[in-house]
């Protein structure tokens, strides 16, 4: 028999394991199931439509990434 894991329960795991857990739960979620604003929409589609007129004006998230965990 499983048991019910609680809010408390989560709460006394280490930050590595809920962050696993968050993860994993986001990760269950069908994408066309996770509801959003017109203005988000909307901003999709105006990035979208940048990146497809210069798709070389992006930066790989490789890059992102160095640059953000540099900044410590």
């Amino acid at each position: 028999m499983s048991r019910k894991v609680t809010v408390q329960d989560t709460l006394e795991m280490s930050v590595a394991d809920r962050i696993k857990l968050a993860q994993d739960i986001w990760d269950s979620l069908d994408p066309g199931s996770v509801p959003i604003s017109e203005a988000e929409r909307q901003e999709i589609e105006r990035r979208l439509n940048e990146h497809e007129r210069d798709p070389h004006s992006t930066i790989p998230w490789d890059e992102v990434k160095k640059q953000i965990l540099g900044r410590k």
